[in-house]
C-alpha cells in the first residue's frame, strides 16, 4: 500500500498554487487594449524536497467597456529560482528583484532588455538580511521609479552595543536576543531601508521610534516620507506570525528622521494601502490581546485632512448569507483605478468570498460568480488597471487563475478563467450548517450557529458505508474553507470521506462566535466538533458511524485528543500534529502565552505571574486530564524547532499512553517547526497517517 499512498500523494501535493500576480497595460488602438497577466506560482517539488517558484504569462485584448474579447495562449513556464521578493514599478514596468545565491542577496533591476542594474546588499554591509515573510516584508518603489524601500535585519555591527549605548565586548556577545517568535526566528530589531537606483548607495532611514519594530513599509506621496507599520516589542516581543492582535500603529516617517503616529493608541494595525490618487490611506485595525486573530475593521485615512474613519466595521453577528467581516491582509494592490473602491477577499461562513466596499457609500458587496458554485474559494491576488486576478478553487478543484474588470456598483462581473487546471477529482462536496443544542448553547452568546464542509468520494471502494476521518483546523481562530486542501484531497482519492468542522470561534461567523469561544477551549469547542459529526452522520446515511478517525495540528491536535478522550467509544484511530496537550505546562515554552491566559477567559499583563488558579484552570481544560480515558490508537506527529507549542507537549500525551500500554506511535522531526511545513515533513506526516488510519479503520 505504501507505494501507491506515495504516489497518489506526488499527485496531488505537486499541482501548483498561484501566490501573486502583476496586470501591465498596453494601448493598441482607440478603442482597444492589451492586457499581460503575470502570475507567481509556488509548487512542491517531492524529488528535491523542495518548493519550486515559477511564473507564466497571459494576453489579453479588452475593448473600451472593460470587456475582454480574447485570451492568447500562456508562454511557457519560467523558474523564479532564488527570489525572495519582486516588485514590477508601475509606471515603466521595471522589475526590481531581491535575490540570495551563494550566500549574498541581490538586488536586481530588469528591464525590456535584460538585467539593468545589480546591487549586492550583503556587500554594502549597511544591514543584515533582507525581511522576505507576509509580516513585515516588503518591496516598494518611489513614484519617479529611481529610489526602492525595503525591510532588513539592523546590522550587528549597530546592534552589538549595549543599553548605554556602548560596544559590546566579551561576556556581552552572549546576550540573549529576542525575536519574533514561531516562523520568525532571527528576525529581531527590522530597519527602514532606501536603495537610490542612480548612486547605488543604501541607506538606513533614522527616526524610527525605539520601541517599536517597523515593517509593511511604503512610499507616501511626494517621496520624501514613507509610511510604516510599527509593531510594540516592549517589554518583550510577543509571536507576531498568525497573530493580528498585536499592539501596533501606523506611522509616516520622513526622510531626514522626523517621525509621527497616524493611527489611534493601544490598536492593532496591518496592510497599509495607498490609493492610486495619493489622497487616502486604509488600513485593517483589531483589538489588542485577546483572541490572537479577530474580525478587523477597514480604516480609511484621508491624508490631507488627517481624518479618520471607519469603512468597514467589525462584523459581531453577520445576517444569514451576508458578508460577515474582514479577517485577512489586503493584497498588495487593492484599489480602483478611480480610488473610489477597495477590493478584499475574507472568510465568509464554510467560504472564502471576495467584496468590495465603496468609499462613498460604505456599501459591501460580493464580485464572486453567483451563478456558479464550482468554486467554494475566491481569493483576491490583486487588481490593477481594474483587472482583477483571483484564485479559485474548491476541495475538488485545484487552484487555478480568473480574471474579471471590476463592474460599475450593481453590475455582475463577466469572469474568465485563463487556465483550466490540469486535472479535477470526481469528489462531491457540500457546506453544512450545524446548530448547536439548548444544552450547547453559550449563554453569553446565544443563539450562534457554525459550519462544516463535507467531502465524499464519488465511488466507495470500502463498501456500502464509507468511513469518515474528522479533520480539525488549528487557531483556534481560523477556518477550513471550501477550497483545495492536499491532506483532503489525498484522503479522499483513497476512498474516505473527510468533514472539515468549523466550530464556533472559526473566522467568517462574524466577531460574536470568535469571543464566545474564551473561556470555553476543551468544552464547546469539543462539543461543536461532536455535534457536527453526528449532523453529518444523520444526513448522509453512507457515512459509517463504526468507522470514524479524527485528525488535526495545534488547537486541531487538541481538539483530537479531547474527543478521543471525552468520547473514548466513538473514535477508532486519532492523528495529531503538535497538539496542544497540557496548556498550564505549556505557559512558560510558548512563544504567545498571553493565548494561554486569554484561551481559559483570564485577562493577560506583561509582568503576570503564574498563579495557582490559573494553572489550574489550564490543566482542567487540556486533553492530559482525559488521557486515561483514550482507547484510540494515536499518532503524534511532532517539530523538534516548534516555539508555539513545545514539542514537549506531545510527549507528555505519549508517556501517559505508553504507561497505560495504549497503542500510541510518535513522529520526531527535528529540523521543523509548528506548522510542519517542509516538503519532505508534509510528504512523511501524510504517508504516515494513511497507514495509521488504515491500519486501526
Amino acid at each position: 500500500m505504501e507505494p501507491r499512498v506515495s504516489g497518489l500523494y506526488a499527485e496531488v501535493s505537486s499541482l501548483p498554487t498561484p501566490v501573486s500576480a502583476d496586470v501591465t497595460e498596453q494601448k493598441l488602438q482607440e478603442t482597444r487594449k492589451s492586457y499581460t497577466v503575470t502570475g507567481e506560482w509556488i509548487q512542491s517539488d517531492l524529488v528535491r524536497g523542495s518548493r519550486l517558484h515559477f511564473s507564466q504569462q497571459w494576453t489579453l485584448t479588452a475593448d473600451d467597456h472593460k470587456t475582454v474579447t480574447s485570451v492568447l495562449p500562456p508562454g511557457a513556464c519560467a523558474p523564479r529560482a532564488g527570489e525572495l521578493l519582486s516588485r514590477l514599478s508601475p509606471a515603466s514596468g521595471l522589475r526590481a528583484v531581491v535575490r540570495e545565491t551563494g550566500g549574498q542577496q541581490l538586488l536586481e533591476i530588469w528591464a525590456g532588455h535584460g538585467l539593468r542594474k545589480c546591487l549586492n546588499l550583503t556587500a554594502h554591509n549597511q544591514h543584515g538580511r533582507v525581511y522576505d515573510d507576509a509580516q513585515f516584508g516588503c518591496l516598494s518603489w518611489s513614484e519617479c521609479e529611481d529610489k526602492l524601500l525595503y525591510v532588513a535585519e539592523q546590522s550587528r555591527s549597530t546592534a552589538a552595543h549595549t543599553h548605554e549605548g556602548q560596544p559590546a565586548f566579551g561576556k556581552d556577545r552572549s546576550v540573549y536576543c529576542e525575536d519574533w517568535g514561531e516562523g520568525l526566528t532571527g528576525k529581531s530589531v527590522p530597519v527602514v531601508c532606501v536603495v537610490n537606483l542612480q548612486t547605488g548607495a543604501v541607506r538606513v532611514l533614522q527616526g524610527v521610534p525605539p520601541h517599536v519594530s517597523p515593517g509593511q513599509a511604503l512610499w507616501a506621496p511626494g517621496g520624501q516620507s514613507v509610511f510604516f507599520v510599527g509593531w510594540c516589542h516592549e517589554p518583550f516581543r510577543l509571536g507576531l506570525k498568525f497573530c493580528s492582535n498585536r499592539r501596533s500603529a501606523l506611522f509616516r516617517l520622513d526622510l531626514d528622521g522626523r517621525c509621527e503616529c497616524l493611527s489611534e493608541e493601544n490598536v492593532s494595525v496591518s496592510s497599509p494601502r495607498l490609493s492610486p490618487d495619493g489622497a487616502a490611506l486604509v488600513f485593517l485595525q483589531g483589538r489588542v490581546f485577546g483572541p490572537h486573530n479577530q474580525c478587523l475593521s477597514l480604516q480609511e485615512l484621508e491624508l490631507q485632512s488627517r481624518k479618520l474613519s471607519t469603512l468597514v466595521p467589525v462584523v459581531c453577528r453577520p445576517q444569514s448569507r451576508e458578508f460577515a467581516g474582514v479577517y485577512e491582509a489586503l493584497p498588495p494592490s487593492c484599489w480602483s483605478a478611480d480610488s473610489h473602491r477597495v477590493l478584499f477577499s475574507s472568510a465568509c461562513r464554510n467560504r472564502k468570498d471576495l467584496f468590495v466596499v465603496d468609499r462613498r457609500t460604505k456599501k459591501v458587496s460580493s464580485l464572486s460568480d453567483s451563478l456558479s458554485q464550482d468554486y467554494g474559494s475566491w481569493k483576491l491576488l490583486t487588481v490593477q488597471k481594474d483587472l482583477m486576478v483571483v484564485c479559485c478553487s474548491s476541495p475538488n478543484i485545484p487552484p487555478t487563475l480568473r480574471v474579471g474588470f471590476l463592474p460599475s456598483a450593481g453590475e455582475a462581473v463577466t469572469w474568465q478563467t485563463l487556465q483550466q487546471p490540469p486535472v479535477t477529482f470526481d469528489f462531491h462536496w457540500r457546506a453544512l450548517d450545524v446548530t448547536p443544542t439548548p444544552e450547547e448553547d453559550n449563554t453569553h452568546y446565544s443563539g450562534l450557529d457554525f459550519g462544516a464542509v463535507l467531502v465524499k468520494p464519488a465511488h466507495s471502494v470500502y463498501g456500502p458505508k464509507v468511513p469518515l476521518v474528522v479533520f480539525i483546523h488549528g487557531g483556534p481562530h481560523s477556518q477550513f474553507p471550501a477550497e483545495w486542501n492536499t491532506t483532503t484531497a489525498g484522503l479522499a482519492k483513497l476512498g474516505l470521506a473527510v468533514l472539515m468542522v468549523n466550530y464556533r470561534g472559526s473566522t467568517g461567523f462574524g466577531q460574536d462566535s470568535i469571543l464566545s469561544l474564551i473561556g470555553q477551549i476543551g468544552c464547546q469547542d469539543v462539543r461543536d466538533v461532536q455535534r457536527a459529526v453526528l449532523t453529518a452522520l444523520q444526513s448522509d446515511e453512507t457515512l459509517d458511524p463504526k468507522r470514524l478517525a479524527v485528525i488535526g495540528g495545534s488547537h486541531g491536535g487538541f481538539l483530537s485528543c479531547h474527543l478521543i478522550g471525552q468520547y473514548p467509544d466513538f473514535y477508532r484511530a486519532c492523528a495529531a500534529r503538535n497538539p496542544v496537550i497540557n496548556a498550564a505546562t505549556l505557559l512558560g515554552t510558548s512563544d504567545i502565552m498571553d493565548w494561554r491566559y486569554s484561551s481559559v477567559g483570564l485577562q493577560f499583563s506583561y509582568d503576570q505571574i503564574p498563579s495557582a488558579e490559573a494553572l489550574t484552570s489550564m490543566l482542567e481544560k487540556s486533553p492530559i486530564t482525559h488521557a486515561a480515558q483514550i482507547r484510540a490508537p494515536v499518532l503524534l506527529m511532532l517539530g523538534g524547532k516548534d516555539r508555539r507549542v513545545s514539542p514537549h507537549q506531545g510527549l507528555e500525551l505519549y508517556r501517559a499512553l505508553k504507561s497505560r500500554a495504549s497503542p500510541v506511535r510518535l513522529l520526531w522531526f527535528p529540523d521543523d517547526g509548528h506548522s510542519l511545513a517542509r516538503v519532505d515533513t508534509q510528504a512523511e506526516c501524510f504517508l504516515n497517517t494513511v497507514l495509521w488510519l488504515h491500519q486501526h479503520l
